[in-house]
């Protein structure tokens, strides 16, 4: 008979460990990952095996026996716990697996972990478009990184983020899990989101893969329409970047289909470009109920078999539903290869050797009082919050409020006195979870200036009765401070009236309810008026722009919000947010997005009419954004004095380096967000105005200057062809170095030779 190579090979190698040879090789921590894998595989039965591919939810610590049955599965989930529960059943569940069942095969846990772990009392950390407009990924890192120990504590190895999806569709409610519109800003991001959870040897699970971000109406799910070049000139990017830095070891497919293409059941893209090209190593895991909707959403099939075996030869390796339980019997009736089956648990298998769970039991439950929500903790969400806020307008210097001019404040509007965290945290929308915006300028303001509040209205509705209530509380103050947005919270908490989040999704980008009529009966007072955004999307406020005497944004903040904001307004505090998805001057100004095509906006002939004067593009408005990325204004004023590029010819393996001198001119310290981007100024297929290439938030001291370091590989100046190759085409680029998208201070010329 013969015997394979690679069966050969292996048996030889389980021969070696003669240590104890009671003990298989798969137990042996010193073995080699794939020989443990292997030695393994051979052992599973087929039910093993498929159960390998399922997720099986947790319960209480007393209810292991009966949810398991002496069975290991491949993954697990936990929401409802407090964080000192969790740890304790995930101890004991880990215990369960490697004793109480056949094999001893260790159980993944996951969670989620966008802004923090999505366990009872975990640390609330900024949403995703909180933590993009920092723009300052190590501070990012910092934060994955602490919410990394308190998932460690807990006993869990996977975290269902980060989101690596492109926010360009502004009606999708999931806007406020990205960390922005520009694909370059979230890989960069994305990469230091992973590796914070990485060093505590925790797996990221970056998603959705692919083009989710995008749905047709802004419907979540729907059809995303596009070509093979947008797919990989825009929505691969940020994938392929993260995938390449941080290689994790699982990857979360999507529910909706490209180009009428259901992503999860197309072996093209879980397979060919995922693993093919992007070189994907890990397992891919189904969003919840992926795989069933490719017969009941998506209608790609006609039976849940069919969906399940479709799903698993495209490349999902776990399902979250419960469609592969009927993989073991289609595998019985020689409708689905046995080597499907051995690929997937091969996967999985791979990542349970790789995080150590065969060799140890992570939860440490007597850790988690000193471990989880610390002060220290706190105080970081609280720092991210600091640079995540985003100041937009600031009229005669009216911020930071000098409290000595001032005897009494309103503190009006429906996210006045209430803490907003957005989609995936663990909260019910408890106002004692976090701090408000009232209570932190109650905490700073303290007995030296009255303060007034007044809702005026909620966040919704049509109700209007609530508005002479807050008019009175202005007209008896000196300034009105109004807090007006969006509100979300988890979807699995029984979310009611929210305006934003996973499934709801706005048709109109307005200020819902009567926002609006508020601001302009507080404008009617007479009385200077800052608007404070409070929002997970940016929405359609250009009365607001025009009105405000200062308008300040920030994304949902974290826990500590409330007094980030409080320090901004009052000045211990300089913003240094800067805008990482653009505002939009109404609905039909969508998409508003600024690295836009040539032929998009800049038509040569017609000129954008008013309500006054109509003209032709369009007709009463200008196509361009209200407020554009990258925007931001800080409390001091800083100067670009010279740019110089090292070579102004370059190879095509050479590296645009660029220096800058920035000065802070004022009396203030503050941070500075150096962006360079980058036009190909003609190319054989269309490419954007500008793309944002590198940037970096530099801390200035008052009056002092510094030197800004940025480079670009000339390799990431390519594009896709007319042959879909990805090639940097020589000729001229334009460099572009400013404080945002439309504020640029250096143009600088290079010319790319051949190769």
């Amino acid at each position: 008979m013969e015997i394979k190579p690679i069966i050969l090979a292996f048996f030889l190698s389980s021969a070696v460990f003669a240590g104890n040879p009671d003990i298989p090789l798969y137990k042996n921590k010193t073995a080699a990952v794939k020989d443990r894998v292997e030695d393994l595989l051979l052992r599973m039965t087929l039910k093993e095996k498929v159960l390998q591919l399922q997720n099986r939810g947790s319960g209480k610590a007393d209810e292991i026996e009966k949810i398991f049955k002496g069975e290991s599965y491949g993954c697990t989930h936990e929401m409802s716990m407090d964080a000192r529960d969790c740890a304790d059943m995930y101890q004991k569940l880990q215990n369960y697996m490697l004793t109480k069942t056949r094999l001893g095969i260790p159980i993944l846990t996951a969670a989620e972990g966008i802004e923090g772990i999505l366990q009872n009392n975990s640390t609330i950390f900024p949403q995703a478009i909180a933590q993009g407009s920092t723009f300052n990924p190590d501070l990012i890192t910092r934060m994955t990184e602490a919410a990394g120990e308190e998932a460690s504590v807990m006993g869990i190895h996977q975290i269902l983020s980060p989101v690596l999806d492109i926010a360009r569709e502004l009606r999708w409610g999931r806007v406020e899990e990205t960390f922005g519109e520009d694909p370059y800003l979230i890989g960069e991001m994305g990469v230091a989101f992973v590796k914070g959870y990485q060093k505590h040897r925790i797996t990221c699970t970056p998603k959705h893969f692919l083009a989710h971000g995008s749905p047709s109406g802004g419907l979540n799910c729907a059809n995303v329409s596009g070509g093979e070049r947008e797919l990989r000139s825009l929505y691969m990017y940020p994938f392929k970047r993260v995938i390449a830095a941080t290689n994790p070891w699982s990857l979360m497919s999507c529910y909706s289909s490209y180009d009428g293409l259901a992503v999860t059941g197309s072996p093209y893209y879980m397979t060919d470009i995922l693993r093919g090209e992007l070189g994907f190593r890990g397992y891919v895991y189904s969003d919840w109920g992926s795989v069933e909707r490719l017969k009941t959403f998506h209608q790609a099939v006609e039976t849940r078999e069919e969906a399940a075996m479709m799903a698993l030869i495209a490349g999902v390796d776990l399902n979250v539903d419960s469609s592969f339980e009927t993989l073991e019997k289609m595998v019985e009736s020689g409708k689905v290869d046995l080597k499907y089956i051995d690929l997937a648990v091969r996967r999985v298998l791979t990542v349970k050797f790789e995080l150590g769970l065969f060799d140890s039991v992570a939860a440490q439950p007597e850790k988690v009082k000193k471990v989880v929500r610390n002060a220290a903790k706190v105080a970081l969400s609280k720092e991210v919050a600091d640079e995540s806020a985003i100041l937009l307008k600031n009229d005669n210097q009216i911020l930071p409020l000098n409290l000595s001019k001032y005897k009494s404040i309103a503190v009006v509007g429906p996210n006045s006195n209430q803490t907003i965290f957005g989609d995936y945290s663990w909260t019910y929308g408890d106002t004692k979870e976090g701090v408000t915006l009232l209570a932190g300028l109650q905490q700073v303001v303290g007995n030296r200036v009255v303060l007034r509040h007044a809702e005026g209205c909620d966040w919704w509705s049509r109700n209007t009765s609530g508005i002479a209530e807050a008019v009175k509380a202005v007209e008896a103050s000196d300034l009105a401070i109004v807090a007006i947005g969006t509100r979300s919270t988890f979807l699995g908490r029984s979310p009611k009236n929210v305006t934003a989040g996973e499934g709801f999704d706005l048709s109109s980008l307005e200020l819902p309810g009567v926002q609006e009529e508020l601001l302009k009966a507080i404008k009617a007072t007479g009385k200077p008026m800052v608007v404070v955004f409070i929002a997970g999307k940016p929405l359609a406020m250009p009365w607001v722009k025009e009105n405000a005497d200062a308008v300040l944004v920030q994304w949902y903040g974290g826990e500590q919000q409330g007094r980030s904001l409080a320090d901004i307004l009052t000045g211990a505090v300089n913003p240094s947010g800067r805008l990482n998805v653009s505002f939009p001057r109404s609905t039909g100004n969508t998409p508003c997005f600024y690295n836009h095509f040539v032929t998009d906006r800049e038509e040569p002939f017609d000129r954008p009419g008013t309500p006054d004067d109509p003209k032709g593009h369009y007709i009463f408005d200008i196509p361009d954004p209200l407020w554009n990325f990258g925007s931001g204004l800080s409390y001091t004023q800083f100067k670009y004095l010279n740019c110089s590029l090292k070579d102004s010819v370059l190879t095509q393996t050479g590296t645009v380096r660029v220096e800058i001198e920035v000065e802070n001119a004022r009396t203030r310290d503050g941070k500075e967000v150096v962006q360079l981007y980058v036009r190909d100024k003609f190319s054989s297929v269309a490419t954007p105005i500008q793309q944002l290439k590198a940037f970096k938030k530099e801390f200035i001291k008052a009056g002092k200057r510094s030197k800004v370091i940025l480079e670009v590989p000339v390799s990431k100046l390519g594009l896709y062809n007319d042959r879909m190759q990805y090639v940097v085409e020589p000729g001229e680029f334009e460099i572009q170095i400013g404080s945002a998208s439309d504020n640029i201070h250096f143009k600088k010329n290079v010319r790319v030779g051949k190769e």
